[in-house]
C-alpha cells in the first residue's frame, strides 16, 4: 500500500514538475522563436543563448510591486488568477505520457506514466475541467471594474463557448472509433497496428477533418494568435488582465503556457498515437518506457513549436471573422467528421 502511494506521489511530482518546467522553457522558445521568424536577435544576454532569461523574468515578477486598484471586487479579483492556474494544472492527471509496462518500483507496479490511470471518464474530465478556465478570465475582467477588462472577459467567454462545441464534436469522433472514454485506451488502440503495412493506425489518418477542426479549436481555446481577441492590445489595452501586476499577472501567463502544453498533449494523444511509435512491440520494460517518453516528447515539441510558429506568422482575426469561422466553418466540418466516422465504422473501414 505504501509503495503504491509513493509511486503515485512520484508520478504527480514528475508530471507537475515537467509541466512547470515546460512553462519556463516555452517562455524562452516563444521569444527566441519570435526573433528567428521576424529576423531579430531575441534574448541573448543572460546565460548562453539567453537560456537564463525565464529565470530572470520570474525573479523580476516576484519582486515587482504588487498593486491592487482601489475599486476592484477584491475577493473575485484575487480568485481569478488562482482559478486559471488551478484549472490548467488539473487537466494533466488523465493524459498518458508514457508506457510503464511491467516495471515495478518498491514492489509496486508503475503502470502507465499517468496520474489517474483508472479514471474511466478521462475525456469527460478534460472537457469539464477545461471549460472551467473561462471563469478565471471572465471574473478577472468583471472584478477589475474596468470597461476594457470587462470587454476582454466577455469576448473570451463568447469565443471559448463557441469553439468548445466544435472541439467536443471532433473529440466525439475519436471516442466513437476507440469505444472508450479512457485516454489510455484511446492511445492503446492506435499503437501496434498499420495500414498498408507501413502507415501507423493513428486517428489523424481516417479523421483528418476532425484533427484540423480540433487543432484550430484549441488555438481559440488557448487564446493564442490569430484568436487572441480577449487580449487585443489595440482596443482593449491587453484585455482582461490589464489591472493585474506582479505574480497575479504571471499566473495568467503561466496558465496560458500550461494550456498550450495540455492542448499539444491532447492533439498528440487523440490523433497522433500518443506515446506509441512504430516497432514498439519489440521493446518492454525500461527501454519501452524511455522510448515511449521520447516519442511523446518529440510529438509534443512539434505542436508546441506550431503554437509559436502560427502566433508570429498570422495576423489577428477581426471578431466577426473569428465567430463566423467557429459557427459557420468549424461546426459544420466537425459534424461532417462525426457522420463520416459513423458511416466508416458501419462499413468496416474503421475498426
Amino acid at each position: 500500500m505504501w509503495a503504491e502511494i509513493i509511486v503515485s506521489a512520484a508520478k504527480v511530482l514528475v508530471i507537475a514538475g515537467t509541466v512547470l518546467t515546460l512553462v519556463a522553457v516555452m517562455e524562452w522558445v516563444e521569444r527566441r522563436g519570435a526573433a528567428f521568424i521576424q529576423d531579430r536577435l531575441g534574448p541573448n544576454r543572460v546565460g548562453p543563448l539567453g537560456l537564463f532569461q525565464p529565470l530572470v523574468d520570474a525573479v523580476k515578477l516576484l519582486f515587482k510591486e504588487d498593486l491592487t486598484p482601489a475599486n476592484v471586487s477584491r475577493g473575485l479579483y484575487l480568485l481569478a488568477p488562482m482559478i486559471s492556474v488551478t484549472v490548467a494544472l488539473m487537466t494533466f492527471i488523465v493524459i498518458p505520457f508514457g508506457a510503464g509496462g511491467d516495471i515495478t518500483i518498491f514492489g509496486a507496479r508503475l503502470g502507465g506514466l499517468i496520474v489517474a490511470p483508472d479514471l474511466g471518464v478521462g475525456v469527460l474530465w478534460l472537457l469539464a475541467v477545461g471549460s472551467l478556465g473561462v471563469y478565471g478570465i471572465v471574473l478577472a475582467g468583471w472584478s477589475s471594474n474596468n470597461k476594457y477588462s470587462l470587454l476582454g472577459g466577455l469576448r473570451s467567454s463568447a469565443q471559448l463557448i463557441s469553439y468548445e462545441l466544435s472541439m467536443t464534436l471532433a473529440v466525439l469522433g475519436v471516442l466513437m472509433a476507440s469505444g472508450s472514454l479512457n485516454l489510455e485506451q484511446v492511445v492503446a488502440r492506435q499503437g501496434g497496428q498499420f495500414w498498408l503495412g507501413a502507415i501507423p493506425q493513428w486517428n489523424v489518418v481516417p479523421q483528418m477533418i476532425g484533427c484540423v477542426v480540433f487543432v484550430v479549436a484549441v488555438f481559440a481555446e488557448t487564446n493564442r494568435l490569430p484568436f487572441d481577441l480577449a487580449e487585443a492590445e489595440t482596443e482593449l489595452v491587453a484585455g482582461y488582465h490589464v489591472e493585474y501586476s506582479s505574480m497575479k499577472f504571471a499566473a495568467f501567463l503561466m496558465s496560458e503556457y500550461m494550456n498550450m502544453v495540455t492542448a499539444s498533449a491532447l492533439i498528440v494523444t487523440l490523433f497522433f498515437g500518443g506515446w506509441t511509435f512504430p516497432g514498439m512491440g519489440r521493446f518492454s520494460g525500461w527501454p519501452l518506457l524511455v522510448l515511449s517518453l521520447l516519442s511523446f516528447g518529440i510529438k509534443l515539441a512539434f505542436f508546441l513549436w506550431l503554437f509559436v510558429w502560427v502566433r508570429w506568422s498570422l495576423p489577428r482575426f477581426r471578431y466577426d471573422q473569428l465567430m463566423r469561422l467557429g459557427w459557420k466553418g468549424l461546426l459544420p466540418l466537425a459534424t461532417l467528421n462525426l457522420v463520416w466516422v459513423g458511416v466508416a465504422m458501419t462499413m468496416g473501414w474503421i475498426r
